[in-house]
């Protein structure tokens, strides 16, 4: 005969185990979301932490969103795209242009003086990604957002009014067509993560960076450097964004909890990310004004000695997208159209 205390016990023990696999079948899914900044940065702060409460809510806890900031699932930031593809992490953000030439039609949107309104462009690059990347560039992988930072800013220990400033400065670049901008106007590009900069900043490896104001905050690039240089009108340079999933990964779920992800990603989700980005410019620039940091503003006639540098640019992306098969002024053309015609 079973005692009483050994039947409570395995009443217990059922209870628990009712409860346990009551939660497992709540939570269908957990999806790893892999990223280079830190939480308190504003991107993962403000967009990626609002994406993921969202799905996770809309889901009804039946997706999970583990948040893995600053590279704590291993590799470098430009392995974040392979890492999406080969499944090491379920969902991935990450600057396109760490990995060089391998996206090509993405760059449009990098080219200097083409983006004038992070929304506008972020809504461009969408538009142009479902028309022309989706099955080319990125067809081993299911993109769920694409966006642009606001207006590219020089941020160094020199002031710069003019290209001839930037002769033999050390400047980060963010991507392959800032690299060119920077060796037109006679710096040497030097290229690393965005995580990398404020060590080498302080250890004298470069010179400068160019990042937007809006993630000065969390690399603390005012308290390195006294000199920042914008530009009135047209963006001296943007990078382009993505936030992938895993394609396996995606269509694995169940239509249901599939079509959660989709309606918290796309368009909207792309512009909400652009302009979420551009708005936190100005709380960061105001915080290098108060410490007193040199801020030059180029009036749109003192920019035009750095459109003319860049000029060069254009015809030479359009060459390179040729030899790839790909019309590169037709790409040109349509950016321009699509960015005017959302620009308010």
């Amino acid at each position: 005969m079973i005692s009483r205390k050994r039947f409570l016990n395995l009443v217990a023990a059922a209870a628990l185990s009712l409860g346990v696999g009551g939660a497992a079948s709540a939570q269908e899914v957990t999806l790893t979301l892999h990223q280079f900044l830190p939480p308190q940065a504003n991107v993962p702060k403000l967009i990626l932490d609002v994406w993921a409460d969202n799905v996770e809510e809309a889901s009804e806890g039946r997706i999970k969103i583990d948040r893995f900031p600053s590279m704590q699932l291993g590799g470098r930031p430009p392995e974040l795209m392979d890492q999406a593809i080969d499944g090491v992490a379920d969902v991935v953000w990450t600057v396109v242009g760490y990995t060089p030439g391998r996206f090509p039609q993405t760059e449009v949107f990098e080219l200097p003086f083409m983006m004038t309104n992070a929304r506008a462009a972020s809504r461009a690059y969408w538009e142009m990604f479902e028309t022309h990347m989706k099955d080319t560039d990125f067809q081993d992988v299911e993109i769920l957002g694409t966006w642009v930072h606001g207006p590219g800013i020089i941020h160094s220990n020199r002031e710069v009014r003019t290209p001839a400033d930037m002769e033999g400065m050390k400047i980060r670049g963010g991507s392959r067509l800032v690299n060119s901008l920077l060796e037109k106007v006679g710096a040497a590009p030097v290229g690393m993560p965005v995580p990398a900069v404020p060590e080498g900043l302080s250890k004298g490896v470069i010179d400068g960076t160019t990042i937007p104001w809006e993630v000065t905050t969390a690399l603390k690039i005012p308290e390195l450097v006294d000199n920042h240089t914008e530009f009135t009108g047209n963006a001296l340079y943007v990078l382009t964004f993505v936030l992938a999933m895993n394609k396996d990964r995606y269509d694995s779920l169940p239509d249901d909890l599939r079509q959660i992800i989709d309606d918290n990603s796309g368009l909207e989700f792309s512009v909400f990310a652009g302009g979420l980005m551009e708005d936190n410019d100005a709380p960061a620039r105001q915080l290098a004004a108060d410490r007193g940091n040199t801020i030059v503003t180029l009036t749109a006639d003192e920019a035009q000695a750095w459109r003319d540098v860049a000029a060069p640019i254009y015809d030479e992306w359009v060459a390179e997208m040729s030899e790839k098969g790909i019309d590169g002024q037709a790409l040109i053309d349509e950016a321009r159209m699509l960015i005017d015609q959302y620009t308010e």
